[in-house]
């Protein structure tokens, strides 16, 4: 006799990314597939049961109203919405209290784009680490000294999952199954979006000067001098000096910004570039490590494996290896390869 499916809540709050939310619930959809039955059983709800708006002047329709359905009792409650909520000090009524039941019962509460907002107001993120889009991340920082927030395009912290929104909300799902279910059903949802790979968590937002509104011009310049120079690295007083501050400026701008050095920062840039390469495409260890601005093999190597935890080697294992468990008898992708020797 097969078990009841896990019920998965989304509450909906205006206005609502069709990005986003389509991503996770095409994620738990494929799960479904994958698993060979209905493990996830989804509801869509509003505060009170009107369907919400959407960010492009239309509507998603609902199953109903949070008020009579006890979502402690669910397996996985998500929390969508493209905005913050208006009053900043608002504990946000029944929603708040739903939302601190959950935890209170060890539930699962994930958040897409702006819902991270929404969670820490209604207490339930103290202690975790989350992130959410660009233009929200030092607000959410500087008002909730308890919530760790990162600039990453998804986080995962025990039974907290967050997002940038977009597109990042179906990698997010799709790492959090693999973490329930292992890593053939990553390697399967992967084959079944067509994706040429999933974003690890610790990956950054982009970071162009539009994903920065209302911070300094110098900064969007220093960060897009990095992203033209992944090859042949620039020192930190030389792209200081190319944008029109002193060392310590820009130091001070990534730091209150970006929480990072412009030497770190940097480093992180290049390394991101090398790992995408090492997954997508056929280039030696040692051409993309060249490539990225490290001037030998083990300086590639051991900056990697700060980074990651495993050297560009044992990327390039795992991934065959994933690959070989996904589709048994086909070949490996070139770029997959692990016979390569490192560097």
């Amino acid at each position: 006799m097969s078990s009841a499916p896990r019920r998965a809540t989304f509450v909906l709050l205006p206005p609502v990314s069709l990005l986003a939310l389509g991503g996770a619930l095409e994620a738990l959809k494929a799960a479904n597939q994958a698993l060979g039955s209905r493990t996830y059983a989804v509801r869509l709800l509003s505060i009170d049961g009107r369907p919400v708006a959407d960010t492009i002047s239309s509507e998603v329709s609902v199953q109903g109203s949070l008020d009579g359905h006890d979502v402690a009792l669910d397996d996985l409650l998500v929390l969508a919405t493209d905005a913050p909520p208006l009053d900043p000090d608002d504990r946000l009524g029944p929603l708040g209290g739903l939302l601190r039941a959950a935890a209170a019962a060890g539930r699962t509460i994930a958040t897409l784009g702006s819902g991270a907002v929404w969670a820490a107001r209604c207490g339930v993120l103290g202690g975790y680490r989350t992130t959410l889009p660009w233009r929200e991340v030092r607000g959410l920082a500087e008002r909730h000294l308890d919530v760790v927030v990162s600039s990453n395009v998804f986080e995962i912290d025990r039974e907290r999952l967050g997002c940038a929104g977009g597109s990042a909300s179906l990698d997010m799902m799709i790492a959090w199954l693999g973490r329930r279910h292992g890593q053939r059903v990553v390697q399967q949802l992967i084959a079944h979006f067509g994706l040429t790979r999933l974003r690890a968590a610790d990956e950054r937002q982009p970071t162009p000067s539009a994903a920065l509104p209302g911070t300094s011009s110098k900064l969007s310049e220093a960060i897009a001098l990095m992203e033209a120079n992944l090859g042949e690295p620039l020192a930190t007083e030389d792209i200081a000096q190319l944008v029109g501050v002193s060392r310590r400026q820009l130091e001070r701008l990534f730091k209150q910004h970006l929480d990072a050095l412009p030497s770190r920062w940097y480093t992180e840039l290049r390394l991101a570039q090398a790992r995408r390469l090492l997954q997508e495409s056929s280039q030696s260890i040692l051409q993309i490590g060249l490539a990225c601005g490290f001037s030998s093999g083990p300086r590639f190597s051991n900056a990697y494996r700060a980074h990651f935890g495993r050297t560009p080697r044992d990327e390039r294992a795992g991934r065959a290896a994933a690959w070989r468990a996904a589709r048994p008898g086909d070949a490996v992708p070139a770029a997959a390869s692990p016979s390569e020797e490192a560097p």
